[in-house]
C-alpha cells in the first residue's frame, strides 16, 4: 500500500514540474531513444529512502540499479543508483528524483550526526523527529529519520493522544486535560502532556502520564526537573522528552541534563540537503 501512495505522490509532483509535459525534451530529443544515467553525491552524507525511489521508478518503466542502500554512507563522486530507459522519461523524472533524495539524505544525515553526539553521552537516550515536516512528505521524511538511526515520534495524530500548550487554555488545567484523556482514549495509546513549568512537569507526571514533555526548558531546568522527579518518586513512572530549540550546537548539555528522549525540528526543518547530480553516461541505439 505504501508504495502504491508513494507512486501517486511522485506523479502528483511530476504533474507539477511539467503541466503540460516537458517542452524542451519533446522538442529536441528522439522519440523512443534509451540511455543509461547514473545518480551521484557531491558530498559526504547517510543514503536514504533508495529502495522507495527505485520502486517507483520502475513503476515508470524504468530500469534501475542500486549501488547504495539506505543508511550507508556516501562520499563524494559516490554512484547511488543507475537508471536506464526512456531518454524523455528520465529527464522528465530528473530534478523531481533529485530534490526529494536530496532532501531526505539530508534528514538521514543530520540526524545520524546528531545521534552520534548524544550517545558519545548517553547510549539509551533517543533523538526523535517531531511532525514539523514539510507537507506531503510525512512518510518520507520520518522513514529518513529513522534510517539515520533517529525515533519517529509520531507519526500523525492519530498514534498517540499528546496533550499541548493550546489543549490546556481551553481545558484550564493539566490534571482536567489528563483526566479526559483517560476517559477517552484507547489503552493502546500513550498519554504525554507538554508543561513549559516545573509546576505543571509535575502535576502530570502525578497524574499518570506515560510521558512528560518539557518544552523549552534550559538545560539547567531540565535537569532540575528531572531531581525534583526523582526526589517525589516520580522518575521511574513515566519518559521524560525535552524539546523546543534544540540543535547540534547544545544538544549535548541536553543529553547530560538526563531526559530519556530529545525531540528537535532541526533534523526535518533544517537539515542540509545533500548535494546529488544525474548524469547520462551512456545514449543507445533505438
Amino acid at each position: 500500500m505504501a508504495s502504491l501512495l508513494l507512486e501517486k505522490r511522485f506523479l502528483e509532483w511530476l504533474g507539477e514540474d511539467a503541466p503540460l509535459g516537458d517542452v524542451t525534451s519533446e522538442a529536441i530529443i528522439p522519440e523512443g531513444l534509451t540511455v543509461r544515467a547514473v545518480v551521484e553525491a557531491g558530498e559526504e552524507g547517510i543514503a536514504a529512502c533508495v529502495e522507495e525511489a527505485s520502486l517507483i521508478l520502475r513503476s515508470l518503466g524504468l530500469s534501475v540499479r542500486l549501488y547504495k542502500r539506505s543508511g550507508e554512507k556516501v562520499g563524494r563522486g559516490d554512484r547511488i543508483m543507475e537508471l536506464e530507459g526512456d531518454a524523455r522519461k528520465i529527464l522528465l523524472v530528473e530534478r523531481t528524483l533529485l530534490n526529494l533524495l536530496s532532501y531526505l539524505f539530508g534528514i538521514a544525515t543530520t540526524t545520524h550526526r546528531l545521534v552520534e553526539k548524544a550517545r558519545r553521552i548517553n547510549p539509551a537516550v533517543r533523538i526523535a523527529a517531531t511532525r514539523k515536516v514539510v507537507p506531503g512528505l510525512r512518510y518520507l521524511a520520518k522513514r529518513a529519520v529513522e534510517i539515520g538511526g533517529g525515533d519517529t515520534h509520531r507519526l500523525s495524530l492519530s498514534d498517540a493522544v499528546l496533550v499541548k500548550d493550546n489543549h490546556l487554555v481551553i481545558l484550564g488545567s493539566v490534571e482536567e486535560a489528563v483526566r479526559k484523556a483517560r476517559e477517552k482514549a484507547s489503552f493502546t495509546h500513550k498519554i504525554e502532556v507538554e508543561v513549559e513549568t516545573m509546576e505543571d512537569a509535575v502535576k502530570a507526571a502525578e497524574a499518570g502520564v506515560d510521558i512528560v514533555m518539557a518544552d523549552n526548558f534550559n538545560p539547567e531546568s531540565l535537569a532540575r526537573l528531572i531531581r525534583v522527579l526523582e526526589e517525589k518518586g516520580l522518575r521511574g513512572k513515566v519518559l521524560v522528552e525535552a524539546s523546543g530549540g534544540i540543535g547540534p550546537e547544545n544538544i549535548e548539555a541536553y543529553v547530560k541534563a538526563g531526559p530519556d528522549i530529545i525531540s528537535t525540528s532541526y533534523i526535518t526543518m533544517k537539515a542540509h540537503p545533500i548535494d546529488l547530480s544525474l548524469d547520462i553516461v551512456e545514449v543507445k541505439e533505438h
